[in-house]
């Protein structure tokens, strides 16, 4: 009974030591960040677009920048999607800028075109897709759960 006791302390205190470290390096990384207007002004440059499989996607805020959310502008060919429907921990926003898009949560399916936003809860089952005959261009809005 002894040896069951030591040992699962000695696992609370290394996951608590793990969380505190996780939280000094976050705290580290940001305070080491000096925000300007120049580098708080992001522009779209096509030139630094990170190409992928289906179109391209640009970060506005990455999470190695923000204090807790990035936004990433996504543009996805014709009849493609950025990969299959899927789910995480962190909530998202979408918000269709061009073309058409179809959103895909939790078994059902809307389709949309610009100024309109998508959101998708914490751990649910979701995906979007470009079902239009133009390039479907979105911004993602996700917060940082490091």
């Amino acid at each position: 009974m002894k040896l069951s006791t030591t040992i699962k302390v000695a696992i609370a205190a290394l996951i608590t030591q793990t969380i505190q470290s996780q939280q000094q390096n976050k705290e580290t990384s940001h305070a080491e960040i000096k925000y300007t207007i120049e580098n708080c002004v992001n522009h779209f440059d096509l030139d630094k677009a990170t190409k992928t499989k289906v179109g391209y996607q640009y970060w506005f805020a990455d999470k190695n920048f923000t204090q807790e959310n990035t936004l990433k502008m996504s543009i996805v060919e014709p009849g493609k999607s950025t990969h299959a429907p899927h789910h995480h921990v962190e909530e998202e926003f979408f918000y269709i800028l061009e073309g058409t898009a179809q959103f895909y949560l939790d078994g059902k399916t809307v389709v949309a075109g610009p100024n309109t936003s998508f959101y998708c809860p914490s751990n649910m089952e979701h995906g979007i897709s470009n079902v239009g005959k133009t390039d479907l261009k979105y911004l993602v809005i996700k917060k940082d759960l490091r």
